[in-house]
């Protein structure tokens, strides 16, 4: 795997999500990024249905195979389940970065939400010194826009990025994504 760097990219919930919806992040991701990525997608537990019991142990187990220098994506609920496990075990590996895309955030201010309610000093438990990103459309009508601002909160090394005129699934167009962690991209 020298020289490629590894992405992986955590789907959000719902039924057909993986095959109807976040393929196309994924697709945009990956032709973005070019050749000198690998976007690993794997299928999320139950779907219809996520717990954090059931993907965070399956994230888990995908972050053992990354090696120094990945990044980790999460898209929506997908994402809040994401920085809630690297919150409660890092991985082994030093991440290049945390991505979060339209992620609820799940406590004080924000969804209801018990099985996965994210710590107050949620920034202090991610892994150190991996730059994390939040981007959220401001026309998402799935996940209030005001949720990047709770993570701003939870997480004070967070960059926002608040994408006017996008929408829960960034218009399918992860371009920003993309250019912010790869900076050598035009």
């Amino acid at each position: 795997m020298t020289g490629i760097q590894q992405i992986l990219f955590i789907q959000g919930g719902g039924a057909g999500t993986h095959d109807e919806w976040d393929d196309k992040l994924v697709d945009s991701l990956s032709r973005e990024l070019g050749e000198e990525c690998e976007v690993r997608y794997p299928r999320m537990p139950d779907e219809g249905d996520p717990s954090f019991a059931r993907w965070g142990s399956a994230i888990r187990r995908e972050m053992a195979d990354l090696e120094d220098g990945a990044v980790v994506v999460g898209h929506s609920v997908g994402g809040t389940i994401l920085v809630h496990t690297l919150a409660e075990q890092p991985p082994a590996c030093r991440l290049a970065a945390i991505v979060l895309i339209a992620a609820p955030f799940v406590g004080q201010g924000g969804w209801p939400g018990e099985e996965f309610e994210l710590p107050g000093d949620l920034g202090a438990r991610l892994p150190h010194g991996a730059p994390v990103h939040v981007f959220h459309g401001l026309e998402d009508e799935t996940a209030p826009p005001a949720h990047a601002d709770l993570y701003a909160r939870a997480i004070p090394q967070a960059q926002v990025h608040r994408l006017p005129g996008r929408d829960h699934q960034l218009n399918n167009d992860l371009s920003e994504v993309a250019k912010t962690i790869s900076p050598d991209k035009p």
